[in-house]
């Protein structure tokens, strides 16, 4: 089989694998991160009602990673959102999105 084809369908399991476990609600919205080649995007979703609460984004590198992760939650605490749940869709738990965690719980959200 193709690797590159392989990988994808990896990629596609894990996605589906965390995505199962995940649900916001307005007390506590999920926390999606989605990284392109060149920009990362951050929102905060109900999924009750299937409505974003908050997002920011931002062209991709490690300092911008720092940057959005205090931003959304510079936004979701002036909104009244203290707990999020963290959704880091199909990205393993390093690099960017380890980041945005990180600086996001130091700025005083709680996921």
């Amino acid at each position: 089989m193709n690797k590159q084809k392989t990988l994808n369908q990896i990629r596609q399991r894990r996605k589906a694998r965390t995505r199962a476990r995940i649900f916001g609600t307005v007390e506590k919205p999920r926390l999606s991160i989605f990284k392109s080649n060149r920009y990362i995007y951050i929102q905060m979703i109900d999924d009750s009602i299937g409505k974003t609460i908050v997002s920011v984004s931002a062209e991709s590198s490690k300092n911008a990673a720092a940057s959005l992760g205090e931003a959304i939650a510079k936004k979701a605490v002036e909104k009244g959102i203290k707990k999020a749940v963290l959704d880091r869709g199909n990205y393993k738990y390093h690099g960017a999105v380890k980041t945005i965690a990180e600086t996001a719980r130091k700025a005083g959200l709680i996921l």
